[in-house]
């Protein structure tokens, strides 16, 4: 993994670049950016912000989406994919808000994790993005990024998020948890990454030992 230092100059060099990224869904109160992370589930942001720049105008707290038929909600959803399983668990998470959180989504981790589609990386967003939190979550880019760099060196997302949270400051968390997304995206991409136009290849241990 890398030095304190080798990460000091990747900050820097990502601030230069990419400087403070807003969140990448779109979302206009707590329950709207959990349908969204829902949503986004293997689709693309861009994807998820076109549905939900509609659908947010019907559904804006829990009631609202707690008793509607579900294939009414499938179509309303149904461009970003497996919006079957999707469907059915925003629904259910919004029966469970309503009926045992006065229409509120809670900001506690163990309670997230346990409603219908949110996982340990949903609820990190939610909790990071809206509320705050110091949290650390890590998605499919944030996952490959991280251990190809050299900030992570695990093979799975949980201990990636350890290897991440031991050697970065937790004010930064959210930061960087946004910096490795956009960077996944335009230069470290799965396949054919963009390795000799890379701003931090100087730094990445991927680019010194494959390349």
């Amino acid at each position: 993994m890398l030095s304190k230092t080798q990460l000091a100059h990747i900050i820097v060099l990502f601030e230069q670049n990419y400087g403070e990224l807003k969140p990448f869904l779109n979302y206009n109160n707590a329950f709207q950016l959990l349908i969204a992370v829902i949503l986004s589930a293997q689709c693309t942001d861009k994807r998820v912000n076109i549905i939900t720049e509609e659908l947010f105008k019907l559904y804006k707290k829990p009631s609202d989406l707690a008793d509607i038929p579900l294939e009414l909600f499938e179509q309303q959803i149904k461009t970003c994919g497996m919006y079957h399983t999707k469907a059915k668990n925003i629904i259910k998470t919004s029966e469970i808000l309503k009926n045992q959180f006065n229409n509120d989504v809670p900001s506690d981790f163990n309670i997230l994790v346990n409603l219908p589609g949110i996982g340990r990386k949903s609820a990190n967003v939610i909790l990071g993005t809206y509320f705050g939190q110091n949290r650390f979550p890590v998605d499919t880019h944030v996952f490959r990024v991280a251990n190809r760099i050299g900030l992570a060196n695990s093979s799975n997302v949980e201990n990636t998020e350890t290897d991440l949270k031991n050697l970065i400051q937790p004010g930064l968390w959210m930061k960087i948890h946004r910096w490795l997304i956009n960077h996944g995206r335009i230069y470290c991409t799965a396949r054919n990454p963009k390795c000799s136009k890379c701003f931090i290849n100087m730094y990445c241990q991927y680019y010194h030992s494959v390349l």
